[in-house]
């Protein structure tokens, strides 16, 4: 009789999270940062059936990189269980925080229980209805939560441009300067050489807390191109 193959514990998770971080690595970044309105979502995404960027709820926004697949059933799944708190109890009863702790204990269990963890890094982010309110919740594949202040970048070279977002991200910045810094950063870290991002290989929505209810929309090619300019 064979002697059963044997990996230490340690030895197990080790390279599971390798075989995620190098999966999450190889996608194209997105940005998201809080501007004096609300929230910006910026990701280079020249499709325009799959998205990275979506609205959760009424002031939720979720954000994503990595396999398209694993993190469309993640959105799909917070979606649910949003709309099924907010009728059965009250619609303020969702927040961006219950959503966060919802997706840490997904992929903590994935993480730890399936042989083949979730290649995905996401953002819950919940515009407040003052700036001071604002919440970002990044997820890694392994179900750790970080609240965030101000600016998260993922995927790509993600820290290299965090290191640019500390340096130049201001709090209370408007909406173009916002979008020209995240824009600015894609392209300067999205590839080999320095580009210019045009706005059909973006993928570009808000939070807008000025919006009595459902904050989320898409910003088109024909309103990028003017905030751009």
């Amino acid at each position: 009789m064979s002697t059963p193959y044997y990996v230490a514990p340690e030895q197990l998770i080790k390279d599971k999270a390798d075989y995620a971080r190098k999966g999450i690595a190889r996608g194209r970044s997105v940005i998201v940062l809080e501007y004096v309105d609300g929230v910006l979502f910026v990701a280079e995404n020249p499709s325009r059936a799959l998205h990275k960027i979506s609205e959760i709820y009424d002031r939720i926004g979720f954000a994503a990189v990595g396999k398209y697949n694993e993190f469309e059933n993640l959105r799909v799944a917070g979606v649910r269980l949003a709309d099924m708190r907010g009728y059965s109890y009250d619609r303020r009863d969702v927040s961006g925080r219950s959503l966060a702790n919802a997706y840490a204990q997904t992929l903590g269990t994935i993480f730890t229980d399936q042989p083949k963890p979730y290649e995905v890094e996401i953002v819950v982010a919940e515009v407040g209805t003052e700036p001071n309110e604002d919440q970002l919740y990044r997820l890694s594949f392994d179900g750790s939560v970080a609240d965030e202040q101000g600016y998260v970048a993922m995927g790509g070279q993600s820290e290299a441009i965090s290191n640019a977002l500390a340096e130049q991200w201001t709090q209370g910045m408007d909406l173009a300067a916002s979008l020209k810094l995240a824009v600015r950063l894609l392209g300067e870290f999205g590839g080999e050489a320095q580009r210019a991002l045009e706005p059909s290989q973006l993928e570009v929505a808000i939070l807008d807390r000025n919006r009595p209810r459902r904050t989320f929309i898409r910003i088109n090619s024909a309103r990028l191109a003017e905030l751009l300019t």
